[in-house]
């Protein structure tokens, strides 16, 4: 049996993985900082809810010893995540962006995802297929915010794809020191969640695909990658 880890998993992609997780005969566990909201959500999926903030150590470390406690752990979601908007749900002008903005953003997208993975290393080092997935973007592209075809070339906001570039090199760099493991980031694609006031383009249920293939990929698949459901992205 796989166990699996998904980090603020009581709605959006998040909890679409974690029903297609437990659907495929994952147990699964829904980390979500919201108690009361985490034990609905997983109790209508089946899944086990865990409190877990990406952004506070106790809660984190936690909830690695309730994962712990109850077996351990093989698959680790790092899906939490933030956006900061403006008025009307407005991209902000890179001459409007803060630091106190930027460090909020890092505190959920960046630190966050440091933050688990130093905490559920040992678990997941213990697995026998141990795999990792961090949900990046494709506003995480130097290449393709620089280039001026590209349809993600009009996104003006800093905050949200540094963070996100920021977890690619996490990826690369865990990737890198555990070779044992497969550490991959995801590009879901531009989906309707909360985080872009429902904006986007595409369903959960198709934004949630890659995250569920790459989140069973045996010991054979790729790792250090960054990847949309068509194939490696460019950096």
């Amino acid at each position: 049996m796989t166990t699996t880890l998904i980090t603020g998993a009581n709605k959006g992609l998040g909890f679409e993985t974690a029903r297609r997780l437990v659907e495929a005969g994952h147990t699964v566990y829904l980390g979500a900082r919201n108690a009361e909201r985490g034990r609905a959500a997983a109790e209508r999926l089946g899944a086990r809810f865990v409190q877990l903030d990406v952004t506070d150590d106790a809660s984190v470390r936690a909830a690695a010893k309730t994962v712990e406690a109850e077996g351990g752990l093989d698959v680790l979601v790092n899906n939490a995540g933030i956006e900061v908007r403006g008025e009307n749900n407005s991209i902000p002008a890179a001459a409007d962006t803060t630091a106190d903005e930027m460090r909020t953003v890092f505190e959920t997208n960046v630190f966050g995802v440091v933050r688990v993975l130093h905490a559920f290393l040992p678990l997941l080092r213990r697995s026998e297929a141990p795999v990792v997935v961090n949900v990046s973007s494709g506003l995480a592209s130097l290449t393709a915010l620089s280039e001026p075809d590209s349809p993600a070339h009009f996104y003006q906001a800093v905050a949200y794809p540094t963070s996100k570039t920021a977890v690619n090199m996490i990826t690369v760099q865990y990737a890198k020191a555990f070779p044992d493991m497969r550490i991959n980031a995801v590009e879901p694609g531009f989906t309707a969640t909360d985080l872009n006031g429902r904006t986007g383009s595409q369903s959960v249920e198709q934004g949630a695909e890659i995250i569920v293939r790459m989140a069973q990929i045996g010991p054979d698949g790729p790792t250090g990658a960054y990847l949309d459901l068509d194939g490696p992205l460019p950096w």
